[in-house]
């Protein structure tokens, strides 16, 4: 599909492993999890605009490249999102950061929205989207659109673990959004789920219940 990304670097995949075990600790999952952040921002900053700068070096003069503009924005979606966020500053230092927080109603499983705090020239920014699932797709599409209606329009969803279901609901709300993604599973379960999955990704970075 066009703008989906599904990655296939083997650090990735390695790491992806490693979170999904069910007897990995909260610490370890935590780190694994902004190390894979770190690995998907590379691939997802790989088409940034570049400029020519002008510079010294010791030696003298040269002309070097740097990120045009570098007005770059990560928001994650509460609260697992944040687990991402690290990650992805060590690779854009620079980069604002915004905050939308989304739950799911356990019974229709629709997104609910308590939060919303974004940079004041959000509009201008190059945004990236941070949530370490996409299952039914519900807060991504939320999300996303609550940004749209403020403006921002160079938009990028990244997450870890997709379903089918995600992926398809996701692409056809937003189809002029990227969407990068570490692993695609098989299938949502009855409770909305992914499969096999690695259970709830914010209750393991937090290590509540």
């Amino acid at each position: 599909m066009k703008n989906v990304f599904i990655m296939d670097h083997p650090l990735i995949k390695h790491k992806i492993g490693l979170i999904r075990r069910k007897e990995i600790g909260t610490k370890e999952f935590r780190e694994t999890i902004g190390e894979i952040a770190m690995l998907e921002c590379y691939e997802a900053t790989r088409n940034l605009e570049l400029e020519d700068v002008e510079i010294e070096t010791p030696i003298c003069k040269t002309t070097v490249q740097e990120i045009k503009g570098k007005k770059l924005a990560v928001v994650p979606i509460l609260r697992a999102g944040l687990g991402m966020v690290d990650g992805m500053l060590t690779m854009i230092p620079a980069a604002k950061v915004g905050h939308i927080g989304l739950y799911r109603d356990p019974e229709t499983l629709a997104p609910v929205e308590y939060y919303c705090k974004l940079p004041a020239d959000c509009a201008e920014r190059e945004i990236f989207v941070v949530d370490p699932m996409l299952a039914t797709g519900g807060s991504a599409l939320e999300a996303v659109e609550m940004l749209k209606k403020h403006g921002c329009r160079k938009l990028h969803f990244l997450c870890i673990i997709a379903a089918p279901e995600g992926i398809k609901a996701f692409t056809e709300a937003h189809p002029d959004v990227d969407l990068y993604i570490g692993a695609v599973d098989d299938h949502l379960n009855d409770h909305g789920y992914i499969v096999p999955g690695l259970g709830d990704a914010g209750d393991r970075i937090f290590g509540t219940k």
